[in-house]
């Protein structure tokens, strides 16, 4: 007799426990022709008459930690993933789900932040809906956040500097050969901010979110063009990232450990909890495949925007390699694999 499953927290991890269920559970129910990019692509967003669509939950645990909260997130996090495809986010919409007995000064502290976002980027909350629950069902509230956006005037321009790929958008199925790996700034501050928040681990150093929006970064990137895919890698991180692209794409990726930007108390973190940082999630950065002729223009226009950006190209895809290799910094190679899970659950 077949016992019922129950659901894990690894299972919405992000990692490959996540991906089983998206793909055994619930594409087979609402797998459909609809769109240019549909749901079965499992990109950060849909396209539909050249309108992205996006839509992300968010649980983080705390709500409040160093350089964010449940709010900054949810509207940065749903404005990346437009951009991701390379969508201009015009418009959100946002659902809260509350619990009963929760303060009204922490319900004003994340709608402050959200706010914010909002009047930076001149994006605005179009739309909502608010639900109370009781206190026994619930203990901390649940942001729900779904993004429009259009076509990047660019887009047509960038893919052509790149050679002309498979789709129209910057799709995880889009990269070649020869392609360089660019990311915008350090990896897993975030997971390990929430990590070192959440269990009071009290890391030194600069323990801060890298919550922000990308607006600025993938329009400076598109202006130079040759960006073939674009992904911000939240839960499963890097790893989870460069494997989706490697899966959809047919490709190999090697990448290069002494060119990754780390912060140092990130890899003391990762050293002392046995995690891999390159498998925590972030909210700040975006990873870039570009044409290879671009790529050293597509690095100094993200350094240009921040002189004290991180940026930096870090790989590149190649047609020898299966899956994604790590080259080390002593010149051997291991095998970097997906998460099963994100090691540090209820990040975003």
């Amino acid at each position: 007799m077949q016992t019922d499953r129950k659901i894990s927290l690894e299972d919405g991890a992000g990692g490959e426990l996540m991906e089983a269920l998206i793909e055994n559970d619930i594409l087979p129910l609402f797998r459909s022709e609809v769109g240019e990019i549909q749901l079965e692509d499992l990109d950060d967003s849909a396209v539909i008459n050249d309108i992205v669509l996006t839509t992300d939950g968010h649980t983080v645990k705390p709500i409040f930690f160093p350089g964010g909260n449940l709010g900054s997130l949810s509207i940065s996090g749903t404005i990346n993933d437009i951009l991701a495809l390379g969508g201009i986010p015009i418009a959100l919409t946002s659902a809260l789900v509350l619990p009963e007995g929760m303060l009204f000064s922490k319900l004003k502290r994340i709608l402050e932040s959200a706010a914010e976002i909002c009047k930076e980027t001149s994006i605005p909350v179009v739309a909502g809906d608010t639900k109370v629950v009781e206190k026994d069902d619930l203990d901390e509230p649940i942001m729900t956040t779904a993004g429009i956006g259009k076509r990047h005037p660019l887009l047509d321009e960038n893919l052509e500097l790149a050679g002309g790929r498979k789709t129209r958008w910057l799709s995880d199925d889009n990269l070649n050969p020869g392609d360089k790996i660019i990311v915008t700034g350090t990896l897993g501050d975030h997971g390990m901010t929430i990590l070192s928040e959440r269990e009071g681990y009290g890391f030194q150093g600069d323990v801060r979110s890298d919550i922000t929006h990308l607006l600025d970064v993938m329009d400076a990137a598109l202006h130079i063009g040759g960006v073939a895919s674009a992904k911000d890698p939240t839960r499963g991180g890097l790893a989870n990232t460069l494997n989706e692209w490697a899966k959809k794409s047919q490709v190999g990726i090697e990448i290069w450990e002494e060119e990754i930007p780390l912060k140092r108390w990130v890899v003391s973190a990762g050293e002392m909890l046995g995690i891999d940082p390159l498998t925590v999630g972030n909210e700040g950065k975006m990873v870039l495949a570009v044409h290879p002729s671009h790529a050293k223009k597509v690095l100094h226009s993200l350094k240009d925007i921040d002189k004290s950006s991180e940026a930096a190209i870090i790989g590149e895809v190649q047609e020898d390699v299966e899956g994604v290799l790590l080259r080390t910094e002593v010149g051997g190679r291991r095998v970097l694999e997906p998460p099963v899970g994100d090691p540090v659950p209820r990040i975003c």
